[in-house]
């Protein structure tokens, strides 16, 4: 049991269940903390390709902090300094960058920068690979630059259904890092029943933090009447714990950016509010929450946790300094 500090309201309406693990992942931190390390080192302006994460708060933040995000590396003045997202980005975007000159910092997670690698070796083994992911997010398309034309990309499990190879004997599947584990294990399933020699990736392509967060929000969406997912409606990893919660219980999951987004009125008849947040969010969001609905009468606060995570990544080796390999965790950081 813990408490977020508030003062007992004037009628108890029910509990909070507060999901762990939640929030900021070693990837998001690494790539948050990569930009206030530039502006320290560096000054301001350092532009950001796309947004450094998909968080609408960290996003404004570091504008205010003199970060200047960009949709493409051509806006950025030749020679000036940028900075790659945690989504990654093809080597298309790389060679952009080079031929204007600019100071790059790759910010790119790890964990997508492993299936860029696979999709790099699998496409020169010349293996098809079926990438499956959303069309138009800023991973999908950096990993396919990887391998353009070797990579399919495959939606979700109706296109499994129809999707066409040149060859199903040299087939591999990968997949952006930020899905929903089921839904990905049955896009799986009926490729695999269409190509029964389809290939598993070497290790499991959607990251820990997606996984974490998952299983603690289908135990807590099972004692849930309502379910607040805090974090911004582009991330993927956040949407899907709203489809999660949904799936696994829940009477009802709203996804809000900030605490002043709750309806009052989703909490009629409700006893039991879950609480959980996406991999690129600030723990001061989840505690605002906490607060408006210690206000509205949901003062007890229940922590359910499904794991522990220490998982740490050095920062980029262009802000090291001094041979600094400056390590970071994750959901600690406000």
């Amino acid at each position: 049991m813990i408490t977020n500090g508030a003062a007992a309201p004037a009628a108890r309406r029910g509990r909070v269940l507060l999901a762990s693990p939640r929030g900021y992942c070693a990837g998001v931190d690494r790539a948050v903390v990569a930009v206030e390390k530039a502006l320290e080192l560096h000054g301001s302006p350092v532009y950001v390709r796309k947004q450094i994460v998909h968080n609408i708060h960290v996003v404004r933040t570091l504008e205010q902090a003199g970060a200047i995000f960009v949709d493409d590396v051509a806006e950025v003045p030749e020679g000036a300094r940028v900075v790659f997202s945690a989504h990654g980005v093809s080597p298309a975007v790389e060679a952009g960058a080079a031929a204007r000159g600019l100071l790059t910092i790759d910010a790119t997670c790890p964990l997508v920068t492993k299936v860029h690698r696979e999709a790099t070796r699998f496409a020169r083994d010349d293996y098809q690979i079926l990438l499956i992911g959303h069309a138009g997010h800023e991973e999908v398309e950096g990993t396919m630059g990887h391998a353009p034309e070797r990579t399919i990309l495959v939606s979700g499990p109706d296109e499994a259904d129809t999707v066409e190879v040149a060859d199903a004997s040299k087939l591999v599947w990968l997949s952006q890092t930020t899905l929903s584990v089921d839904e990905t294990m049955e896009t799986v399933r009926r490729l695999r029943s269409r190509f029964p020699e389809l290939h598993d990736p070497p290790s499991d392509d959607i990251c820990y933090a997606t996984q974490n967060r998952q299983v603690a929000i289908k135990k807590v969406a099972e004692q849930a009447d309502l379910v607040i997912v805090v974090g911004s409606s582009n991330s993927s990893n956040t949407m899907r714990l709203v489809d999660v919660s949904l799936a696994s219980g829940a009477r009802a999951a709203h996804r809000v950016d900030y605490a002043a987004e709750i309806d009052p009125a989703w909490l009629e008849d409700v006893e039991s509010v879950g609480v959980t947040s996406g991999a690129s969010v600030p723990e001061i969001l989840v505690r605002d929450v906490l607060q408006w609905l210690a206000d509205a009468g949901y003062a007890d606060v229940e922590e359910v946790e499904t794991a522990r995570e220490d998982l740490m990544f050095s920062l980029p080796k262009e802000l090291r300094v001094d041979g600094d390999a400056r390590s970071l965790g994750g959901r600690a950081r406000a």
